[in-house]
């Protein structure tokens, strides 16, 4: 239950903090941390345990959203959105994507993992994707579709 709710956090800070500078970052990943790593806790806890399941993943989503947000610098969050970007539109299920910033030395890799149509007809990719900040690596899993204007779109 720990790593989906992680992930879920890590992925949806990844891909939102894009747009966020300085202390904004910051703040903007504890807020997207803290609301996916509820929606994920409240997705898998059952009764009672709901609530508590859902609270936890909204700590734990909001710290590794800070964590995040803090440690990505712009250049960083350009370098990984260019490359999720280029890896969805292109790169076979199964091939892996890197980025790294030689300034910062922080890296990352985006693996799409599925394609497929939805009912409506749009197209849609599941992937794993990581970030390296310090030697630490952050893992995780995400769906996005593509909109019309032809870019992706985390769902």
């Amino acid at each position: 239950m720990r790593t989906m709710i992680a992930a879920s956090a890590a992925l949806a800070l990844l891909i939102g903090c894009a747009e966020l500078e300085g202390q904004q970052k910051q703040t903007g990943g504890v807020l997207l941390g803290g609301a996916l790593g509820g929606l994920a806790g409240a997705q898998l806890g059952s009764g009672t345990g709901q609530v508590a399941a859902a609270a936890a993943g909204t700590l734990l989503g909001a710290f590794l959203g800070s964590e995040i947000g803090r440690s990505l610098d712009r250049a960083d969050q350009l370098y990984m959105s260019r490359t999720t970007q280029q890896a969805l539109d292109v790169a076979p299920s199964g091939t892996v994507s890197t980025w790294r910033n030689p300034d910062s030395g922080h890296s990352g890799t985006v693996t799409p993992t599925r394609t497929y149509q939805t009912e409506t007809g749009q197209y849609c990719r599941e992937f794993r994707q990581t970030v390296t900040i310090d030697g630490r690596i952050e893992e995780a899993q995400g769906r996005a579709c593509r909109q019309p204007d032809g870019t992706w779109r985390v769902v």
